[in-house]
C-alpha cells in the first residue's frame, strides 16, 4: 500500500479469537510464572562453610553461592533444634554471617539458609562447632599446623589422610596456615582446589587461622589489606579474640584456652625494629598472660632446605630481616615456639636463645639453653620469663617436599618428608609432633613449664 493511500475496510483481516487468547495466556503465564520461578530457584553452595574469628562466645561462618541469596544461619544444641538464627543483610553470593551470645566450650549444630524455609546444607551430624573455653582456661588442646599445602596434588591429600587417620575422633581445634596457602599464584581458584576442596570436611566446624606468603601475595597486598587473601578471609583487627588490636588483618593475635597465637606478615609488612608491625608485637607480648605464647608466619629465620636463611639474597631478605629484628622480641617477650614454612622441609631448632647472625656466628655453649631432643626428658622453662628458650619449627611440606643442603647448626632434626605439624597442650606441658605422609611420628618434643622459684 503507498503511503497516503485510503485504506479499504475490507482489506482489514481480524485475526481469530484463539489467536488472542493463546496471546493472552502467554502473558498471564509469564507475569505469574516468572517471578515464582525466581522464588522457588534454589541457589547452589559453590564454596562450602568455613570457620572464622572464633572466640568463647562468637564465631563467623563463611559460604559461597552462585546467585545471590540472603545469608541465614540456623543453630542449636541438637541437629534437629536448630531454634536459633543468624543473618546479614542483603543478597549476596559471600556470605558472611556473625553468630553471638554462645556458650564457651559448647557443641552447636548448624544448617546454611537461603530463606527462612530453605536449608542449603547442614542440619545433620557433620554440621557442627565447638566454641572455644574461656580465655586462659586449661583445656587438652590440639593444633594442626600446614604450611605450604595448597597444591592440589596427591601429595596433599595424603598428608590430610595420614593426620586424619592418626587424630581419629579427635578433631583439632584449630588449624594454622603458614603461607603460600594456596599454589601457584594465592588466586581465589588456587584457594578453592587447594584449600576449601581438599579440606573441606575439617573446616565445617574446625575454625582456620591464616598467614600471608610471598605466593599469596601475587594477589593481594598487605599494605591496602586488599586482593584475594584478604577477601575470602575474616581476622581480628581489633582484638576481639584476645591480645592487643592491631588494626589490620595482616597481622593479629588470638586466645585459645590457655594460649596465645601470634600471626606476623613476614613478606609484605614493615619488618624494622621500629615498624608499626613490630611495636605492635612488643605490646602484644607485655598483654598477654597466658601459659603459652605461639608466634607463626611465613618466613623461616634458620633453614638450609629449599631455601637459604644465610643469604641476604634469597627471597629478598626476608628471612634475615626476621631473624635479626624480630627474633629478639619474640624471645624477650617469652614465646615458646616459633613456627614458619616456605622451605618445603622440616626443621626443628634445639632449645635456643639469642642467635640473630649468620649461622657460622652460632655458639652451642651460648645459644643452646638446654641439652638434648626434648624427648625423654622434656625442655624446662620457667613461666614466661624473657629469653628462657624457644623452639623454631620449620614445617613446610604439607603440600610438597623439597630437598635441601642440610643442616643449619641451630637445628636438631632436618627432614626432606611430606608432613604436617601437630600442636598437643594439657596445661603445663606442650607436645610438638612432625607426622609424615605415611603416618609416621618422625620428630617430636616436649616443653614443660615449671613455676619462678
Amino acid at each position: 500500500m503507498e503511503v497516503g493511500a485510503q485504506v479499504n475496510e475490507d482489506d482489514i483481516h481480524p485475526e481469530p479469537l484463539i489467536i488472542y487468547l493463546m496471546r493472552f495466556n502467554l502473558i498471564l503465564f509469564l507475569f505469574i510464572c516468572f517471578p515464582c520461578y525466581q522464588t522457588f530457584a534454589v541457589p547452589k553452595i559453590t564454596r562450602l562453610p568455613y570457620l572464622q574469628t572464633a572466640t568463647p562466645t562468637s564465631v563467623v561462618i563463611r559460604w559461597r553461592t552462585d546467585e545471590p541469596c540472603l545469608s541465614l544461619v540456623r543453630f542449636g544444641s541438637t541437629p534437629t533444634t536448630l531454634k536459633k538464627l543468624a543473618s546479614s543483610s542483603g543478597k549476596l553470593t559471600e556470605h558472611i554471617v556473625l553468630l553471638e551470645n554462645l556458650i564457651p566450650s559448647t557443641k552447636y549444630f548448624y544448617s546454611l539458609g537461603s530463606s527462612t524455609n530453605r536449608t542449603l546444607v547442614g542440619g545433620n551430624d557433620n554440621y557442627f562447632f565447638v566454641t572455644p573455653p574461656r580465655h586462659g582456661e586449661p583445656k587438652a588442646s590440639r593444633v594442626w599446623v600446614l604450611g605450604d599445602a595448597g597444591t592440589n596434588n596427591s601429595e596433599q591429600r595424603m598428608v590430610r589422610d595420614s593426620f586424619l587417620s592418626f587424630s581419629g575422633t579427635r578433631s583439632p581445634d584449630l588449624i594454622l596456615l603458614l603461607g603460600d596457602n594456596a599454589y601457584p599464584d594465592g588466586s581465589d581458584n588456587d584457594y578453592q582446589l587447594g584449600i576449601f576442596n581438599i579440606y573441606r570436611d575439617t573446616l565445617r566446624h574446625v575454625p582456620l587461622w591464616p598467614t600471608f606468603g610471598n605466593h599469596d601475595a601475587r594477589h593481594a597486598n598487605s599494605g591496602t589489606q586488599s586482593g584475594v587473601y584478604f577477601d575470602i578471609f575474616t581476622l581480628p583487627t581489633l582484638g576481639q579474640c584476645g591480645g592487643v588490636m592491631s588494626g589490620t588483618e595482616a597481622y593479629y593475635s588470638f586466645d585459645y584456652a590457655n594460649m596465645h597465637f601470634i600471626c606476623l606478615d613476614s613478606d609484605d609488612s614493615d619488618r624494622s625494629t621500629n615498624g608499626l608491625m613490630a611495636k605492635w608485637l612488643k605490646q602484644d607480648l607485655e598483654t598477654t598472660k597466658q601459659t603459652w605464647t605461639i608466634t607463626y608466619f611465613h618466613h623461616p629465620p634458620y633453614t638450609k632446605g629449599t631455601h637459604d636463611s644465610d643469604s641476604k639474597s634469597d627471597s629478598a631478605g626476608r628471612m634475615t630481616d626476621m631473624r635479626k629484628n624480630i627474633l629478639p622480641i619474640l624471645e624477650n617477650g617469652g614465646v615458646d615456639l616459633v613456627l614458619t614454612g616456605h622451605s618445603h622441609v622440616y626443621e626443628r631448632s634445639v632449645f635456643l636463645d639469642s642467635h640473630y647472625s649468620h649461622s657460622t656466628n652460632f655458639v652451642a655453649t651460648r645459644n643452646i639453653l638446654q641439652s638434648g631432643l626434648g624427648r625423654t626428658e622434656p625442655y624446662f622453662k620457667r613461666g614466661r620469663e624473657p629469653h628462657s628458650g624457644t623452639v623454631y619449627v620449620v614445617s613446610g611440606s604439607a603440600g610438597r617436599a623439597g630437598v635441601g643442603k642440610f643442616h643449619h647448626p641451630v637445628n636438631a632434626v632436618s627432614l626432606a618428608e611430606m608432613g604436617s605439624f601437630i600442636i598437643d597442650t594439657q596445661g603445663s606441658r606442650l607436645t610438638g609432633i612432625f607426622l609424615n605422609g605415611k603416618g609416621e611420628t618422625n620428630d617430636f618434643f616436649n616443653i614443660q613449664k615449671i613455676s619462678p622459684p
